[in-house]
């Protein structure tokens, strides 16, 4: 199984997701930028807390208008596994 860890501006849990999922859990992980659009490769995405764009009013907001949250929805939508925190 291959994990995707979404990596957002500012973002403070990313590296510890891709932590657990590599040294812990032992399974296949990338980090992918938020402007990436080709989930493809990936059977589970870890969108990871945090303050993405920084500890700023509405980051979610903001992070909801990147390239990649499309093509996290279709992601979803044909039963790609998604974690959020």
């Amino acid at each position: 199984m291959k994990f995707g860890v979404i990596v957002f501006p500012g973002s403070n849990c990313d590296n510890d997701a891709f932590y657990l999922l590599k040294r812990i859990l032992n399974v296949s992980v990338e980090f992918v930028w938020h402007k990436e659009t080709n989930l493809s490769k990936f059977d589970a995405l870890v969108i990871p807390g945090g303050f993405s764009y920084g500890d700023y009013l509405r980051c979610g907001s903001m992070a909801s208008k990147s390239k990649i949250i499309d093509s996290v929805v279709k992601f979803a939508k044909s039963g790609g596994l998604l974690l959020g925190i």
